[in-house]
């Protein structure tokens, strides 16, 4: 007969949720201000209104205040300004 092993400690497995795991995509939820944006629901990227391209909020240059809209680039800003005059 083996002679036993004590037993070794187990490892407590964290699960997070998907506000603390910044791995996991989500899409925030944002109120676009002048000059800056609130975020009102946690998440990692917005989409593009003219393009439907994620935008990481840490990349976020371009929405705006009165359509309450982010936009991937200056090009897909003006072309929602030709589109809205």
């Amino acid at each position: 007969m083996l002679p036993r092993l004590p037993d070794q400690p187990t490892a407590k497995l964290q699960i997070m949720n998907r506000y603390e795991n910044p791995r996991i995509p989500s899409e925030a939820r944002v109120r676009y201000l002048d000059g800056d944006y609130q975020v009102e629901t946690p998440g990692t990227f917005v989409r593009c209104a003219v393009t439907g391209t994620a935008i990481p909020l840490d990349e976020l240059k371009y929405w705006s205040v009165e359509r309450q809209e982010a936009y991937v680039d200056a090009n897909a800003s003006m072309k929602r300004y030709l589109e809205t005059r």
